[in-house]
């Protein structure tokens, strides 16, 4: 994705825990759409054990630009397989920059086949590549320990937040923990946002 006008704010429709449900999609990608965002992150969770063949297929119609992640419900094969079949990509491990804002991000949560340590690595191995950028969002499925969302009674990952601590961001963006969504937080200046199915409307 190419920089371009980096006087203007990034705005981004940021969602997750989506779970396969197609009428929630199709209603985010015409909020997106409503909203003039520039870009549509999906912060894992998005498929389900049903079919969901349609699933992201609203915000293709849209031509809309679509960032994803895979969570705890998702592989990284299938969000992959949903990433090239749509034409979006899949940043678990990887880092995109837009619009003079470098994004990266990873997938999967403790507790459901990932460990602290590749969390921590595949979210370092993203934010290499953005090492020339003043602004930077991260985006996880899991939150990070010592938040708000701990909340539910789990306990966030150590390595998310130790890769907040090392690689500043300006704002987390995550999902995972349905109880807490659209609750925002802070460490250090990395505002932290659960974005939730519903979804919300971040500018940087």
């Amino acid at each position: 994705m190419e920089k371009q006008n980096k006087n203007k704010k990034l705005r981004i429709l940021a969602a997750g825990d989506i779970h396969g449900d197609t009428k929630l999609t199709a209603r985010l990608a015409e909020k997106a759409e409503r909203e003039k965002v520039d870009l549509v992150i999906l912060a894992g969770d998005i498929t389900s054990p049903i079919d969901t063949n349609n699933l992201i297929k609203p915000f293709k119609e849209r031509n809309q630009k679509v960032l994803l992640i895979p969570g705890n419900w998702d592989s990284i094969a299938t969000t992959d397989f949903l990433a090239e079949m749509y034409g979006m990509k899949n940043i678990h491990g990887y880092a995109v920059k837009y619009k003079g804002v470098g994004i990266f991000g990873a997938g999967g949560a403790i507790g459901f086949g990932s460990s602290e340590k590749e969390l921590f690595d595949t979210l370092k191995k993203g934010n290499s590549a953005l090492k020339d950028m003043k602004k930077k969002i991260m985006v996880t499925h899991m939150h990070a320990k010592g938040t708000k969302s701990e909340l539910s009674g789990f306990e966030g990952s150590r390595s998310i937040r130790k890769a907040i601590e090392q690689f500043k961001p300006d704002i987390l963006i995550h999902s995972h923990i349905h109880e807490a969504e659209g609750i925002e937080d802070k460490i250090g200046n990395t505002k932290i946002i659960n974005v939730g199915r519903k979804g919300k409307i971040i500018e940087l």
